[in-house]
């Protein structure tokens, strides 16, 4: 009996990792937009002050926590930087992300949730870019504070390198993703641009233009938030 569980188990998993991969890419980054535009429009949402000092916005619609297993969860969705050297300029084209950790699925409800992370400085940004990243471990990261200004907020938030989000049932909060790993999702790239690129080929070396499925995500970013106001001493 045991033996048919386990495989029933087995069975279910791998039909939801193939749902998974079905997904299309352009769907998920146009899914981002809506959700990034429909967080930015709660009144007690983002502060714009911590908005404004963001390199990178990194948008994770839908995560689901696993079916079987003790909280483990899988999502997907996009990271969108600042062009030019120093971060400086309009916001770029996106790179396909994997957020995945036993810890994001504790914090989740039978309902999907949306993520939305900043990323504060370079130094956040770079380490995103080469590698595989442990929220918390390889970069430091803190629950977001939530408002119109970031006044108030902790030490430990304020020097965070990455600051998270989420909204679940409609209830829009800070949350710590701590123990939880970033990476750049290849395959997934690989079909949104017909060709393989490196998160750092998308991002930063401006390698391909602005797919048509990011026009509304991009837009909304340089609608809300066209200049970089980070100090300009940490952007060198």
């Amino acid at each position: 009996m045991k033996k048919w569980v386990a495989l029933l188990l087995i069975a279910l998993l791998s039909a939801a990792s193939f749902a998974a991969e079905d997904e299309h890419e352009e769907d998920r980054v146009k899914d981002a937009g809506e959700v990034l535009k429909e967080i930015l429009n709660i009144p007690d949402d983002i502060p714009q002050d911590l908005l404004d000092k963001a390199e990178c916005v990194i948008i994770l619609p839908s995560v689901k926590k696993a079916a079987f297993g003790i909280g483990a969860s899988y999502g997907r969705g996009v990271m969108i930087c600042r062009s030019g050297q120093h971060y400086k300029g309009k916001w770029g084209a996106p790179a396909l992300y994997a957020l995945e950790g036993a810890s994001i699925g504790f914090q989740l409800g039978a309902q999907a949730t949306d993520f939305v992370l900043l990323v504060m400085n370079p130094k956040g940004a770079e380490s995103l870019l080469y590698s595989k990243v442990k929220l918390g471990a390889d970069a430091s990261a803190a629950a977001g504070p939530k408002g119109r200004t970031a006044e108030g907020a902790t030490d430990v938030v304020m020097q965070a390198e990455i600051l998270s989000y989420s909204r679940n049932k409609g209830l829009f909060a800070g949350v710590s993703l701590e123990g939880s790993t970033l990476r750049s999702d290849g395959s997934a790239n690989e079909k949104l641009y017909g060709k393989k690129l490196t998160a750092k080929e998308i991002i930063r070396e401006g390698k391909v233009g602005i797919p048509a499925c990011a026009h509304e995500l991009v837009s909304l970013l340089d609608r809300k938030s066209p200049v970089n106001k980070s100090d300009p001493k940490s952007l060198e």
